[in-house]
């Protein structure tokens, strides 16, 4: 595919022109529960249901074609985030291949092990972690950044007094789904790798879909995003270093052996064949030059918040929860705020019945964060969130609507 960058800018227009849905009269802003489908991705589920709807691994032309496109699929996932194609799995989602890997966890971890849980976390990085630790009768700790709404970014240091030398693994999200906030996990990695034998499991989902993920760069053991969060269909890729699979069990059946990769171990036959082989159009859809491409989209991304930020930050009825900056070396455009005196399903009804603003209310399963850190256990955040198929003047216009709505 053409490159959607043109004298190192995004074209938005060109980039609009491959999701469909944005000619609807409905502006997407609610992205981080879900983006907008590419048209080639489309495209190619309807051609794969209509020519190669088939079992996998039959020597018939068709079977070899549809086994054929099946690992383009799984080639191109691990491309995406630099893996090998025996370190992933692809799953229905985030929360189920975290379920999967816990399972197959549960006998291989000491009596007395250690799991260290991020409490600014999605909920799908959390329950499988708590139910280990209960059936298993482990230790489990909460990593807690501070009790300060303004300040609840992860790091080294704040996890360093939770390490011990019986920690065998430590959980984070890597963009918190409500704050927006980059964590720096490459530190992090390293400072749980201090501790022989501990892991690191990082959700990525709400990171994935703004800038390029390296797994080998990060130094990640274990490493989850959803597709649906990244311009494609509703499934989950789980990266898993190859050393770090020694502590998994395979759930397949017995006579899948030797079962040597995280798909064999943990996939449980659950990828959509169809939906598989939609990933080398995402892909495609980088370019040439991915890297330039994430560049161009992180500095379009950084002009999105900053429009919205600087309004929202001026306001002194508004609190806007983490990172206020609008520098996209900081943040992703996920933004959550809070308006005093106003519930913010109240604000956000508002914004429904007076214009085409697609934006929520809630906890967005980050239910630990809200209720206990954010102190909102009545009706959430209001959530805007940005991806690059987003204008500038689209976000002008949401100012305008929330200045009239906030009167």
């Amino acid at each position: 595919m053409a490159s959607t960058v043109v004298d190192g800018h995004l074209d938005v227009d060109l980039v609009r022109s491959h999701f469909p849905a944005l000619k609807q009269n409905q502006v997407f802003l609610d992205n981080a529960g879900g983006s907008q489908v590419l048209s080639d991705v489309i495209n190619s589920i309807r051609t794969h249901l209509e020519e190669t709807n088939v079992q996998l691994g039959a020597s018939y032309d068709v079977g070899q074609k549809a086994t054929e496109k099946y690992n383009e699929g799984l080639k191109a996932a691990a491309e995406f985030m630099n893996a090998n194609v025996d370190e992933i799995v692809i799953g229905p989602s985030t929360t189920q291949l975290f379920s999967n890997l816990s399972q197959a966890f549960a006998l291989s971890f000491p009596d007395d092990a250690e799991i260290i849980c991020s409490s600014v976390d999605h909920e799908a990085n959390i329950s499988s972690w708590v139910r280990l630790a209960k059936i298993r009768n482990l230790t489990l700790k909460w990593w807690t950044p501070s009790r300060d709404p303004a300040d609840l970014k992860l790091t080294a240091d704040n996890l360093r007094p939770l390490l011990s030398s019986k920690t065998k693994l430590v959980t984070c999200t890597h963009t918190s789904n409500i704050l927006g906030t980059i964590h720096d996990i490459q530190a992090i990695a390293d400072e749980v790798h201090t501790i022989s034998g501990a892991m690191l499991c990082v959700d990525g989902v709400a990171l994935a879909p703004h800038r390029e993920v390296d797994v080998k760069a990060l130094g990640v053991d274990f490493y989850s995003f959803s597709w649906y969060k990244v311009y494609g269909p509703h499934i989950a890729v789980l990266y898993g270093s190859q050393a770090a699979q020694q502590n998994v069990s395979s759930l397949g059946h017995y006579f899948h052996t030797p079962a040597d990769d995280l798909a064999t171990k943990l996939g449980l036959a659950a990828a959509a064949y169809e939906l598989v082989a939609t990933i080398p159009s995402i892909l495609s859809y980088f370019g040439p030059d991915r890297k330039r491409t994430w560049s161009a989209v992180a500095a379009h991304e950084q002009r999105l918040q900053g429009i919205l930020l600087d309004y929202l930050n001026k306001r002194e009825d508004v609190v806007v929860y983490s990172e206020r900056s609008a520098d996209s070396n900081l943040r992703v455009p996920v933004i959550s705020f809070s308006v005093r005196g106003k519930s913010s399903k109240e604000v956000v009804e508002k914004v429904d019945t007076c214009s085409s603003f697609g934006i929520r209310w809630g906890h967005f399963y980050s239910k630990r964060m809200v209720d206990d850190l954010l102190g909102l256990k009545t009706d959430g955040v209001i959530r805007v969130s940005m991806l690059h198929y987003n204008t500038e003047q689209e976000i002008r216009d949401l100012v305008s609507v929330l200045d009239k709505v906030l009167l």
